[in-house]
């Protein structure tokens, strides 16, 4: 085995790592709101979203060989410009997540391997008309949309139902509300996963280990450990950024929650078929807005909105510095596999460390269930009173 593997072997575990980060900072994606409105309880939501990530990740490849072949030039990319923009982009992962701000881990990986680009392979390795037509317009379009077809989905589910009790309207929207976030986790692992497929077949194809062009495949085996990552991620909870988007944006209803779910699952699908690498995050941030706006008697905090928003700006160029760091790290190194293992071991380092403050502030529900409004006694009440799912 040869540097060119041993790096090559540390992509891959960067890849699984930063899927595993993907899943349980974009757990809130699917599930805040079900979660929120006691439709499901939060264990049974998160195992339901793990699943159906899996299950998505199956579904289609086409955002795979987008981020494989549409945003940098394979031929310039080596595999340890790949391990820095995955390094940058867990660091930005893990910092949003501390903070409970719901960035987009998709941009967050963009803009980590085109950091890591520009620096290791100059500007001219960078695919600007993909980046622009297929990352930036999608990520200024889509919240927006989601956000306009929320609204006005919202407020005719309320014109429609206005003559029924609230009550048991929204005993019936649980149900609904079931289908439509397991709609939008199994459009999140379509999506999401792919990603890091993409990530990591660029690397094999700079090592040589893989074919690029018009010949492109994803494999088999990058396929899978992708799935079984991002699910095993979504099933251990992102808690801190369910809490931002299931309270914090606007008190949610089940028919509000049905309404936003439905459509971001529609939106993200879509991008999924075409190949657009869609930020879930945003698309569901945006939905969750409209929702609020479309409710009659509804308060949408704007502030926490701009905050979110802010967030987003910040990702892409973010995260693209920080993978510049790392692989300015690695070169200084020697540019080989002992920086690369250095660099490994120091984010393994951090996350240890992150893990360790985080026991000390318990955020799991059942550890946190009287002060933490997503899973207080509010919510636990209404699951319990009119449970949809054991």
């Amino acid at each position: 085995m040869d540097a060119g593997d041993i790096i090559v072997g540390l992509v891959v575990v960067a890849g699984v790592s930063f899927d595993f980060t993907n899943g349980f900072h974009d757990t809130a994606n699917a599930m805040a709101t079900t979660i929120a409105t006691g439709a499901l309880p939060p264990r049974v939501a998160v195992s339901i979203a793990a699943v159906l990530n899996f299950v998505g990740a199956f579904i289609s490849l086409s955002v795979a060989a987008t981020i494989a072949e549409g945003i940098v030039e394979s031929a310039a990319v080596t595999p340890v410009i790949i391990l820095g923009g995955l390094i940058g982009a867990i660091s930005w992962n893990l910092a949003t997540w501390w903070f409970g701000i719901p960035s987009s881990s998709s941009h967050a990986l963009i803009g980590g391997v085109v950091g890591a680009t520009l620096v290791g392979a100059g500007s001219g390795a960078i695919e600007i008309e993909g980046i622009i037509s297929k990352v930036i317009i999608p990520a200024a379009i889509s919240p927006i949309l989601a956000g306009l077809l929320a609204a006005i989905g919202v407020a005719i589910i309320y014109l429609l139902i206005r003559a029924f009790k609230e009550e048991k309207a929204e005993r019936e929207f649980r149900w609904l509300q079931v289908a439509s976030s397991s709609m939008v986790a199994l459009a999140h692992g379509t999506n999401d996963a792919q990603k890091t497929m993409g990530v990591i077949s660029l690397a094999l194809i700079a090592n040589g280990s893989l074919q690029g062009g018009a010949n492109f495949t994803v494999p088999t085996w990058v396929v899978v450990i992708c799935a079984t990552a991002i699910a095993a991620g979504t099933y251990s909870g992102g808690w801190r950024i369910i809490k931002t988007l299931g309270t914090k944006v606007v008190e949610v209803r089940p028919p509000q929650g049905f309404g936003s779910e439905a459509i971001a699952a529609t939106v993200i699908l879509a991008s999924s078929h075409v190949g657009y690498p869609l930020s879930t995050t945003q698309v569901v941030s945006g939905a969750v807005t409209g929702a609020g706006v479309g409710r009659p008697g509804a308060q949408v905090n704007w502030k926490v909105i701009r905050n979110i928003v802010a967030g987003w700006c910040l990702t892409l160029p973010a995260a693209a510095a920080t993978s510049a760091l790392v692989f300015a790290i690695i070169e200084l190194l020697g540019g080989g596999a002992f920086g690369a293992i250095v660099a490994v071991a120091i984010l393994a380092i951090g996350c240890l460390l992150l893990w360790q403050a985080n026991r000390r502030q318990p955020s799991d529900p059942e550890d946190s269930i009287s002060d933490n409004p997503v899973f207080g006694p509010e919510a636990k009440r209404r699951a319990e009173e009119q449970p949809v799912a054991a």
